[in-house]
């Protein structure tokens, strides 16, 4: 809808984001505010935010699904949930790269039994629940999202079908071993913040 607002957090890209962004300007509500890591860009645009949800996107991914966001929004109000994602899928990838993915929506799945988990790809909060919880911590230099979703109660999460497609660049530069292995160590630490404040190299590839 035009009317909802857009904040796009740009770390000083040089790709020409902020002019493509403002190109929708005769379309969309949206503005382009200062970013940073993942957990200051999305921290700052929720202080902006005035609506009762919040919902986090990376900038690589595409919605597999035009009702996505709408059966999402509809199922955080009537199961008065704190924080709703989706599955992701690698369309464009080979099937290593499908089935890491795969793998991923299936652990996801599974965390529903224990403590349930989210990726920023796609990312609906009810906004009182997440500046309750202090938003992302800034602090972290990997798995901010993971870390911050992990506090959601069982029963206020949920996983809408639809989908988000996305890109296979990070098997590309980290290759599949060394991305497979580190969310591994990731769902291991699930209890150790430490573990989150190290610096694993995610974001230098």
């Amino acid at each position: 809808m035009s009317s909802t607002r857009v904040l796009v957090a740009d770390a000083n890209s040089t790709d020409g984001t902020p002019e493509i962004v403002m190109s929708f300007r005769d379309r969309l509500n949206v503005s382009v505010i200062r970013g940073g890591m993942p957990s200051v860009g999305r921290n700052l645009g929720a202080a902006q935010a005035d609506s009762d949800y919040v919902l986090f996107l990376d900038a690589d991914i595409e919605l597999a699904s035009r009702s996505l966001i709408r059966r999402a929004v509809e199922a955080a109000q009537r199961k008065q949930l704190h924080c709703v994602t989706t599955c992701i899928e690698c369309r464009e990838g080979n099937w290593i790269d499908k089935l890491i993915y795969a793998g991923n929506d299936v652990f996801q799945y599974l965390s529903c039994l224990h403590r349930p988990f989210a990726t920023g790809m796609f990312m609906l909060f009810d906004l009182k629940k997440f500046r309750e919880l202090g938003g992302f911590h800034e602090q972290v230099l990997f798995g901010e999202d993971y870390l911050l979703t992990q506090q959601v109660a069982r029963k206020r999460f949920a996983i809408v079908r639809g989908g988000v497609y996305t890109t296979n660049r990070r098997f590309k530069k980290m290759g599949h071993l060394r991305v497979g292995w580190l969310f591994l160590k990731t769902a291991m630490n699930f209890w150790n913040e430490d573990y989150f404040l190290r610096d694993h190299k995610y974001w230098q590839t």
